[in-house]
């Protein structure tokens, strides 16, 4: 059974300690130099489908959920592996992986072999990576930096991610209409090389080859199997009345911005007229939303709470998704900016004070599995969410498939009122206890 312990939130401590924390800013530099890349392949991607294979609508759907569709077979096992694994060697080999199977797509193209399913096989490759890469980077903030220092790791963590979400898409679309979509994803794999360069310039604690986080010396025995090991983190997470709810909302998030996000390329290039460079802009410029979010986080935590400021960050925002399926060319256009950069800056700041929330409250015994999975639940409807965009853009229209994505996130907050969070003005602030 679980027990859980409500505190009064910890006096905020002063922004800037991790700028002096040397792995901090490794880690920090590499997963930047990262998102970068990665924000341009969400875009150079799809229209490498497009422009260069001349794929269909469903094919362009399938390539997003098949960078998701990992999660639904890894998503589980991931957790328990992490836990088991040194994180930071862990995300070294996933960067290294993640670079080769995206200067393979170039390759493929110079030798004249690059065809849909060898992209929609790169796709699958990296997001099974990803399942590892980015379970393990949860796992490790809270090991390398002070406790206190999470809420700030994860502001500027998250900060970082949407300055590559407002540079990656714009850089993309114009590489994509100036030199061709295919030369972006030469930029993405040099990215992960500089994370993986990164990660190893980190000072390990303990002896040498040991990571942080890990204590020093030979892992200890596991007494328990791999389906054990899953089964204590998913009955954690759902008899915890404050992950379980929130883990639902994500799951049910992610499934209308999995369709959104599969076609939504697609609907700005064949529907609404817009050139791959103003696409590239056009995406660059809602995730600015992203950066504001990350930056007044901390200011709206003090002033809400962090449970009613993830509540109110959510409510406000979602529904500026209605706008966007209204978009069209000209000065229509403006209905897709203002709709992505309020939905954008509601995301940041629910996920920096969720992410926080999760990283502190779960036992560190407990937390990859944890991690692995709600994201399992989040991250797994993802690609269902975008086959049945697909289905539906494919079998109506593009527009249509926007439209039933965009009411289902606008309606998505309404699973957290159902929940004890209504009632709290904080999250809890201390560790949970668990006992199996």
């Amino acid at each position: 059974m679980s027990s859980y312990q409500d505190t009064a939130p910890p006096a905020p401590r002063p922004g800037g300690n991790l700028l002096r924390h040397h792995d901090f800013r490794l880690l920090w530099v590499g997963e930047t130099a990262s998102k970068v890349g990665t924000a341009i392949t969400t875009v150079a991607l799809p229209m490498v489908a497009v422009n260069v294979l001349h794929a269909g609508t469903f094919a362009v759907a399938a390539l997003s959920a098949a960078v998701w569709l990992p999660w639904l077979v890894l998503g589980l096992p991931a957790g328990a592996w992490v836990d088991r694994l040194p994180h930071r060697r862990l995300m070294i080999a996933c960067d290294l992986v993640s670079a080769a199977l995206l200067l393979s797509v170039p390759a493929a193209y110079a030798l004249d072999v690059l065809t849909i399913q060898y992209l929609l096989g790169a796709a699958m490759g990296i997001g099974a990576v990803s399942v590892f890469f980015t379970t393990a980077c949860q796992v490790l903030l809270p090991a390398v930096v002070p406790r206190d220092d999470v809420p700030e790791g994860n502001a500027k963590l998250q900060g970082s991610e949407s300055t590559a979400q407002l540079v990656g898409p714009s850089l993309g679309g114009l590489l994509a209409q100036w030199f061709g979509a295919v030369f972006g994803l030469l930029l993405d794999g040099a990215s992960f090389l500089v994370s993986a360069v990164c990660l190893a310039r980190m000072r390990p604690t303990g002896k040498p080859g040991d990571e942080p986080g890990k204590a020093p010396g030979p892992p200890q025995p596991r007494s328990s199997s791999l389906a054990q090991e899953i089964a204590t983190g998913l009955r954690f997470l759902f008899t915890n009345p404050y992950l379980r709810p929130l883990t639902l909302y994500t799951a049910v998030a992610n499934l209308a911005a999995g369709g959104f996000e599969a076609i939504i390329v697609l609907f700005l290039l064949r529907d609404v007229g817009a050139t791959p460079g103003a696409v590239g802009i056009m995406i660059g410029v809602t995730s600015a939303g992203g950066l504001l979010g990350a930056l007044v986080t901390t200011r709206f935590a003090r002033r809400f709470g962090t449970a009613r400021g993830t509540l109110i960050s959510e409510f406000v925002a979602m529904p500026f998704a209605l706008l966007i399926p209204l978009t069209t060319h000209g000065y229509g256009l403006a209905l897709f900016l203002v709709g992505g950069l309020v939905i954008n800056a509601g995301t940041v700041v629910s996920s920096i004070l969720t992410m926080g929330f999760r990283q502190t409250y779960c036992p560190p015994e407990l937390l990859g599995r944890v991690t692995s999975a709600s994201r399992f639940l989040a991250f797994g409807t993802l690609p269902v969410g975008a086959f049945l965009a697909g289905i539906v853009a494919s079998s109506m229209s593009t527009r249509s498939a926007i439209w039933i994505s965009c009411i289902t996130l606008a309606l998505s907050g309404l699973i957290l009122l159902a929940s004890p969070l209504r009632k709290c003005r904080d999250f809890p602030t201390e560790t949970a206890r668990y006992v199996a």
